[in-house]
């Protein structure tokens, strides 16, 4: 068999522009939008410097993949990434699933792209696949991903086989659930990572293959946010030794309607904090026990506030705040964490 002809097996026949599927490309900034004046520069560059139309024209194969629109939704770095830009994004996929779009791409920073993609995940009713995409790797470096990454992110969102697996992750060839995928790594290629549950699948010469058949996770929560206008303010309080009540008392005191401790172990917390969170609790305040280990699961236990189950500090947040958002009691929001053990 030819190169050629073996590149034609793994791509399949090319279709003419109008038989193409409509993908929508929502721009939020990040290391894929990132530039340096060094081409050697993967740590000091400037995120977001690049808009959509630029990172559009510098792969030219999308034209052969997907009828694309792009829209600047930010530019920005993801950790400046914040509830009003999650909305904007709820509400401008929710739009396009509404007409003729088959799927979206939202291009965006990696360091909290797990958070915006389990937030989509949750709140977007579509079988439509959503797919997250970004770099570890300004577009200025030599061997930057970022190309190569929104390729196979613009062609899984077109496909038919993305369709009902949810939001996903696309980087490094991988295909991972939003809903179980971490960065795992501050710089490698490889850095997204389900670890527990693995990927859904990977890219083979800019064709997806998956492991499994869509299905949803056991008991995944959502929620119908059609209707909010502003997401709760919820925080992260971080376990270690020594730690004591103040971190979670200021963050009450500056307006946190639910708190997560980013606990030790299985979400334990020291005896000296058990009195501190029953009254924070009985205040109508829900506390939430995650761990900082960066994986596995946390069980109930015998120390006050909910176990996390299988969500990490940051997406236990998420599921907080969106619960608190559409006004629901302390049993229902145990029930999403533990429920879904």
């Amino acid at each position: 068999m030819t190169a050629a002809l073996a590149a034609a097996c793994l791509t399949g026949p090319a279709l003419a522009q109008d038989d193409l599927p409509n993908v929508s490309i929502f721009a939020t900034g990040g290391t894929i939008a990132g530039s340096s004046s060094s081409s050697t520069d993967t740590t000091n560059y400037t995120s977001g410097n690049i808009g959509v139309d630029q990172l559009l024209e510098a792969v030219p194969e999308l034209s052969g993949v997907a009828q694309i629109s792009g829209e600047q939704v930010a530019n920005t770095g993801s950790f400046n990434v914040d509830q009003q830009i999650l909305m904007d994004l709820h509400t401008a996929i929710s739009e396009a699933f509404a007409g003729d779009t088959d799927g979206v791409v939202i291009t965006h920073g990696t360091d909290t792209m797990e958070e915006t993609g389990f937030f989509l995940d949750l709140t977007v009713d579509s079988d439509k696949p959503i797919v997250m995409v970004g770099a570890m790797r300004p577009a200025t470096a030599i061997g930057a991903d970022g190309p190569i990454n929104l390729l196979q992110a613009v062609t899984l969102a077109g496909s038919e086989e993305g369709r009902g697996r949810g939001a996903m992750i696309v980087l490094n060839d991988r295909i991972g659930s939003a809903y179980f995928t971490t960065k795992t790594d501050t710089l490698a290629l490889n850095t997204f990572r389900a670890i527990e549950e693995g990927y859904l699948g990977r890219f083979l010469s800019n064709k997806p293959y998956f492991y499994y058949p869509p299905v949803e996770p056991v008991n995944k929560p959502s929620f119908d946010i059609s209707d909010v206008d502003e997401l709760p303010r919820v925080d992260i309080v971080y376990g270690y030794q020594d730690v004591d009540e103040q971190a979670m008392n200021a963050a009450i005191e500056a307006g946190a309607e639910g708190i997560v401790i980013a606990a030790v172990g299985n979400g334990n917390i020291p005896d000296r904090m058990n009195e501190v969170v029953e009254d924070v609790i009985a205040n109508g305040i829900p506390v939430v026990r995650s761990t900082r280990t960066g994986n596995g699961i946390v069980t109930a236990g015998t120390d006050p506030g909910i176990g996390s189950g299988v969500y990490n500090p940051q997406k236990a947040r998420i599921i907080l705040m969106l619960a608190l958002a559409t006004g629901q009691s302390m049993e229902e929001i145990e029930e999403h964490f533990l429920g879904a053990l």
